[in-house]
């Protein structure tokens, strides 16, 4: 009888542990993988702004207050790794991060803000 019990306890819990090894946690933006390294924000925005300037989205002033700002972050953030050795410190990346933020919404503005080519 005992042996009968230990068998049923065993063959109940076998499904519930392998729906719990298959399920995975959702990808969040607060999450390492989910979120965009500073690189690849750098490509994108980038990539945004030559979009505008092709598509006439962009004047010719925008594009260079633009490119300007990039290029201000791109300098911080060699400054940043100069002074850890090439690596960025998690204040050094939330700030980066923030500022990327802000230059996207620049980019955004900018793009739809009426003015044509």
């Amino acid at each position: 009888m005992n042996l009968k019990n230990l068998a049923l306890v065993a063959v109940l819990a076998l499904p519930s542990a392998a729906v719990l090894a298959q399920s995975t946690t959702p990808t969040t933006p607060t999450t390492p993988a989910a979120r965009p390294t500073i690189n690849q924000r750098k490509e994108n925005q980038q990539d945004r702004i030559a979009q505008g300037v092709k598509s006439g989205q962009l004047t010719a002033g925008e594009t260079s207050r633009l490119e300007h700002q990039e290029a201000g972050i791109n300098k911080e953030e060699r400054g940043m790794r100069a002074q850890d050795n090439g690596h960025l410190t998690a204040q050094d990346r939330k700030t980066l991060r923030h500022q990327q933020n802000v230059e996207s919404r620049r980019i955004y503005r900018a793009k739809h803000n009426g003015a044509k080519q």
